[in-house]
């Protein structure tokens, strides 16, 4: 049974973008198939309210409903994944702040699990098991949006 709530993992990543820049990727959830390890992509489903599609390194794939809880340009962008039973099974959280250089973001990007049902087991070593594979797909998202972005503007 899945059961284990409040489990969360924040990475901080510091990009050579300005803020807005990062604002327009991060608030870009019809591209994050182009970035993200997991997400292989999303459309939106109404003006606060997006699907997404996620493919696991273990094969397992799934579709699920998210909806913006959080949308303050450019500092904020966060959104519920919610269960069958339409609870957040987790909630993922963008927070941009300018970098102490001029021209970069600090990206702070969260996640927390629960209330609702995410499918992972409920034991504490694959509930650290996820942690530490979402930890590294946040920041491997971050930084493929960075590069994309950089790539895109040479």
């Amino acid at each position: 049974m899945d059961v284990k709530t409040g489990a969360e993992v924040t990475v901080t990543v510091i990009v050579p973008l300005p803020r807005e820049k990062m604002w327009e990727l991060v608030t870009a959830v019809d591209r994050i198939g182009e970035w993200s390890p997991e997400t292989v992509g999303a459309t939106w489903d109404g003006p606060r309210r997006f699907i997404g599609h996620n493919r696991f390194p273990d094969g397992f794939e799934s579709t699920v409903t998210c909806v913006i809880t959080e949308s303050t340009a450019p500092r904020a962008f966060a959104w519920d994944v919610l269960d069958d039973a339409g609870r957040p099974g987790s909630h993922w959280r963008y927070e941009l702040r300018d970098g102490a250089e001029p021209g970069t973001t600090v990206v702070r990007h969260s996640f927390v699990h629960g209330p609702g049902r995410t499918g992972v087991p409920a034991d504490t070593g694959s509930v650290n098991d996820r942690l530490v594979t979402l930890c590294r797909a946040m920041t491997s998202t971050i930084t493929a949006m960075t590069l994309d972005s950089i790539g895109a503007t040479r």
